[in-house]
């Protein structure tokens, strides 16, 4: 049995108010054994002497400039550190946390054996509600019944991750009886929620708070030392990051894709606004765009996709502030 997958890409005010997403592009990296939690201390941006079996974490794997390997949410399943994020970026961060692993009595690997789907929407609780018995929430974001561990995101658009093997995750979203789409529209809501999506080639290419990631709590300033934290916080606490991620919105008859490059208006000339990190586009033509851009950045700024010239660039308003939630 498979499941069936609606191929359509969806405007976000077109969402449902209940649908899932099949999560073929996410994947994770497991930390087992008894210096798991010292050894991962060490190397990531959040505190995981915090975490527990019903706690989320989002967090970030720097090298030793504080240049991110990978954006990830960290859960506690089966015991080991689980920490959830794009296929893209699990190789790179794989390789770095081996490196050092050797040293410490903890088992690094990359999981196999999950499947991930996520169900969504305003009407997203009720709907599990008819097919599991614990429900996550905002206060204890992770639930595990039988081999199934469900995590709560919280933001615009609620979302559970439904974890399990593939068999049973299949059998799970067929039951449900709704809309299931493609992990595109993943990507959008990402995208909205202002949560960095890193490709492979932005690998190494920004400092934590170029991501916004001291805003959406993914860097503890006291949790101690760990690989590449002087640049994390000389870049708070010095203020030299010039950079931070934005979330765009426009439409175009053009092809708008990941290699778009975003352009701002000077003077009479326009120049390379910033990286582009993600992107999505609807059938309708309307496309999201998630980039880093001049920390300045504002609605004056003139924005547009080069050689589209026809369209223009708006800034959609992020969940979050951007100054530390430690």
């Amino acid at each position: 049995m498979t499941i069936t997958l609606d191929q359509s890409l969806p405007t976000f005010e077109q969402l449902p108010n209940v649908f899932a997403i099949k999560l073929d592009n996410l994947a994770a990296i497991s930390l087992s054994g008894e210096e798991q939690n010292k050894y991962l201390q060490g190397q990531v941006t959040c505190d995981v002497n915090t975490v527990n079996e019903h706690s989320l974490l989002n967090g970030s794997h720097c090298d030793a400039k504080g240049k991110v390997f990978s954006v990830f949410r960290l859960i506690l399943r089966d015991s080991a550190n689980l920490l959830i994020q794009p296929k893209t970026t699990v190789q790179a961060s794989l390789a770095e946390l081996k490196k050092f692993g050797v040293f410490a009595k903890v088992t690094i690997e990359a999981v196999e054996d999950l499947t991930y789907l996520a169900v969504c929407g305003a009407e997203a609780e009720a709907m599990l509600t008819k097919h599991l018995s614990t429900l996550p929430s905002e206060s204890s974001p992770v639930e595990t019944e039988g081999t199934t561990t469900v995590v709560y995101i919280a933001g615009k658009t609620p979302r559970y991750l439904v974890i399990d093997d593939e068999d049973k995750i299949t059998d799970f979203a067929n039951n449900l009886n709704i809309t299931i789409y493609t992990h595109n529209v993943w990507e959008l809501l990402e995208i909205t929620e202002g949560f960095p999506t890193l490709s492979e080639s932005a690998i190494s290419g920004y400092v934590p708070q170029m991501l916004n990631l001291q805003a959406v709590n993914a860097i503890s300033f006291t949790k101690g030392c760990y690989l590449g934290q002087e640049t994390v916080a000389r870049m708070q606490y010095l203020g030299k990051n010039k950079r931070a991620l934005y979330s765009l919105k426009g439409k175009t008859a053009s092809l708008v894709n990941d290699q778009s490059i975003i352009e701002k208006q000077l003077g009479e000339n326009w120049r390379k606004a910033g990286d582009l990190l993600a992107s999505y586009t609807a059938d309708n033509g309307e496309y999201y765009l998630q980039a880093v851009l001049a920390s300045d950045t504002d609605e004056s700024t003139n924005l547009r996709i080069k050689d589209a010239t026809d369209t223009e660039l708006h800034l959609n308003t992020l969940p979050y502030s951007l100054t530390t939630q430690d």
